[in-house]
């Protein structure tokens, strides 16, 4: 008889080798596998060949099954064949939705498991040598969503706006000429700033600039989602950075 059972697994950011050793093991112990968008599909290598593989992602705002359907496909699942993998990109707390997954199955008695994963919100940018804090540039960071349930501009935005620290959003490339203007607003035009495409994965592409310049500059290298949003004075670390500051200072000469 099989004891139903759910492992959330964080399969990161995108290189299938970020994922852990414990999320493997866990991923070639399952009956069933639902796998987000951000999940590479090559972890699934690992599954048993009866393993169920279902995908229940979201692209270009289009859902192949609501939050409310994924919770209660996890249950059903979870009694009808055992153990059920849950596979989200990054890690699954860090604005995936796992706490509800977790919430949900355990009032149905349901055995749960987390386990971590690598979050883009710092892999991304590290992949293309920006670190999230260096003695001297910054003290801390903020990871925020871009946008809110109710498809809104996060008001932490505003907050994180008068900080020092770095700043990295998630989720925000359609309101990427809102976040702009927030911190155009509180003197921080020429602030470094990046943006990171399939951050980890052969296909990255990143852009970088100030928030005055990098709409144009995203737009010139056609930056779209998934990506993640990088605003600070640890964007000057990195050598795509300087490189450019390098040729705008051979032309002004």
């Amino acid at each position: 008889m099989n004891i139903p059972r759910l492992t959330l697994i964080g399969a990161g950011p995108g290189d299938i080798e970020l994922i852990t050793i414990k999320g493997i093991r866990a991923i070639k112990s399952a009956d069933v596998i639902l796998y987000d968008a951000l999940a590479n599909v090559e972890l699934l290598e690992y599954a048993r060949p009866d393993a169920l593989r279902i995908y229940v992602g979201k692209r270009l705002g289009k859902y192949v099954y609501t939050q409310n359907e994924i919770n209660e496909k996890i249950v059903y699942l979870a009694k009808e064949y055992g153990h059920v993998v849950r596979l989200k990109g990054g890690d699954p707390f860090v604005f995936g939705r796992g706490f509800e997954e977790i919430e949900y199955a355990k009032s149905f008695n349901v055995a749960c498991e987390i386990v971590s994963g690598v979050t883009s919100a710092i892999a991304a940018p590290a992949c293309v040598g920006i670190p999230v804090t260096s003695r001297g540039f910054a003290e801390s960071f903020w990871v925020i969503t871009g946008t809110t349930k109710n498809g809104e501009l996060s008001r932490d935005i505003e907050l994180a706006a008068q900080s020092t620290a770095t700043i990295i959003i998630l989720m925000g490339m359609s309101k990427l000429s809102e976040i702009c203007e927030v911190f155009i607003k509180h003197g921080k035009s020429e602030m470094p700033m990046a943006i990171i495409q399939n951050g980890t994965r052969k296909n990255v592409k990143s852009v970088v600039g100030t928030v005055s310049t990098i709409i144009k500059k995203s737009v010139l290298k056609n930056i779209a989602n998934p990506a993640v949003i990088v605003i600070g004075e640890v964007v000057s670390l990195s050598e795509q950075f300087n490189e450019q500051f390098s040729e705008q200072l051979i032309k002004n000469n």
